[in-house]
């Protein structure tokens, strides 16, 4: 029997930031990380680990999301704290925030941490046609394990954030939050 504590998780936290375009189609935002770090090239939402001054996971989200793309409150209505996940891989607790926002004309995002930033069709991403699953061979693992995704464009949203999101789609199609 193995007695050793359970390995600690880091808490972080991220927006799920959504809004109704011109149209009134449902978009969610979405971030593709710069190629450094444990992240790189990934897309994901807005967040990060929590700070010591951050006084709870909500101010986290909101920091990194103003950090990371220049949304400020102001423009965020937070609609819905949602279950926290872990990471397989890189030691994260994240708890994700649901939010209604107003995006800005024109996104400012912290070069270098994040390469673009997204606005996706919530319908495209819950057409059957978007989900794919292939088997990845992913650091650290010692053999390939079949790894379920949403494809965006030439990018593949997968991992936590892919759990984050998959379960909401049809919550949000279906208008459960006011959005």
């Amino acid at each position: 029997m193995n007695s050793s504590p359970a390995p600690l998780l880091r808490e972080s936290a991220v927006l799920v930031p959504v809004f109704r375009d011109a149209a009134g189609e449902l978009r969610v935002v979405l971030v593709r990380r710069g190629e450094r770090g444990v992240h790189g090239g990934q897309l994901a939402f807005p967040g990060g680990k929590r700070d010591p001054d951050d006084e709870t996971l909500l101010a986290t989200a909101l920091r990194e999301t103003r950090e990371e793309v220049g949304l400020g409150a102001a423009s965020i209505r937070v609609l819905a704290a949602l279950p926290e996940i872990q990471t397989f891989t890189t030691g994260f607790r994240i708890t994700p925030f649901l939010a209604r926002i107003s995006p800005p004309p024109r996104w400012q995002f912290q070069a270098g941490e994040i390469a673009e930033v997204l606005e996706v069709s919530l319908r495209h991403l819950a057409d059957p046609a978007t989900y794919g699953q292939e088997d990845w061979q992913l650091a650290g693992w010692t053999q390939p394990a079949p790894i379920s995704f949403l494809r965006v464009g030439p990018h593949q949203l997968w991992g936590a954030s892919y759990r984050i999101l998959r379960p909401l789609l049809p919550r949000l199609l279906a208008g459960e939050w006011e959005v």
